[in-house]
């Protein structure tokens, strides 16, 4: 089997253990179904995400002129106490950060390589905690835009940490937590516009990954600057897939090339 495209961010379905597809425009592929089997991955080219030219990736999929200038990319997509939207202040395109910034929003924990905060839409919720490889994770409030998001987080990183370590995820080198526990120990830290909507009475989701063996030291493959590269697929954790050689390549961080992928079929 072969397929070809352009990666952007593996989709997910929230079951027992989590579903995996690779979406390309002309393939869809059930990740799931290649554990156990030889894949090779091969670069072709660039396609950036927002104009579709073959330019080097700068960030986040796009081509340095793209990140620079449209809304996607903006500072307030990963730092979202920046969003201004609910001041009626643009910062690129006032539309679309209307949309993206006035609708519910969900700060909340997750255990992936340690207890960590974060800030999501509502709407991505639990797709977030799938995609950072969080084996639990609990809500703590849910505001009505950004702005009030960002600042619950940022007031909650002095008490808490906002990075995951990736190679602790992959090892599955992990401590369960009480995260009911964390909430209430942290709701005391929550700035005065946010506590209104603290969440008080929910239980933490719990996620399993289709993982049939973890790596013991986990290496991030470059494609770009290997070309190709042959391996068992044996897991797939956050946006990462897992080989049996102990490499482990993150769909994710590649968004924006395209590449060219071959099954064995047994």
């Amino acid at each position: 089997m072969t397929f070809e495209g352009v990666l952007t961010k593996m989709e997910t379905e929230f079951s027992q253990p989590i579903q995996y597809y690779l979406v390309f425009e002309n393939d869809f592929i059930n990740v799931n179904q290649l554990i156990d089997k030889k894949i090779t991955i091969e670069f072709v080219k660039y396609q950036c995400l927002n104009c579709g030219l073959d330019l080097p990736v700068f960030r986040q999929g796009f081509c340095k002129s793209c990140f620079f200038e449209i809304p996607q990319a903006a500072d307030w997509i990963m730092r979202p106490e920046l969003s201004t939207a609910h001041l009626e202040r643009e910062d690129r395109d006032l539309e679309y950060e209307k949309k993206v910034q006035l609708q519910p929003h969900i700060v909340y924990l997750a255990n992936s390589s340690n207890v960590k905060v974060g800030v999501t839409r509502k709407s991505q919720i639990p797709t977030r905690w799938i995609d950072q490889g969080a084996h639990e994770a609990i809500e703590i409030v849910e505001v009505p835009n950004r702005y009030l998001a960002g600042i619950t987080e940022v007031a909650l990183k002095d008490h808490v940490g906002d990075k995951t370590n990736w190679r602790t995820m992959l090892k599955n080198d992990i401590v369960d937590e009480n995260l009911v526990e964390w909430r209430e120990r942290l709701k005391q830290y929550i700035p005065d516009e946010a506590k209104e909507y603290y969440i008080a009475s929910n239980t933490e989701t719990n996620i399993d990954f289709p993982v049939a063996k973890y790596p013991v030291k986990p290496k991030s493959l470059n494609i770009i600057k290997d070309q190709m590269y042959t391996g068992i697929l044996t897991g797939i954790k956050g946006q990462y897939l897992i080989f049996d050689d102990d490499t482990v390549f993150n769909v994710r961080s590649n968004e924006g090339l395209v590449v060219h992928v071959s099954v064995k079929v047994n």
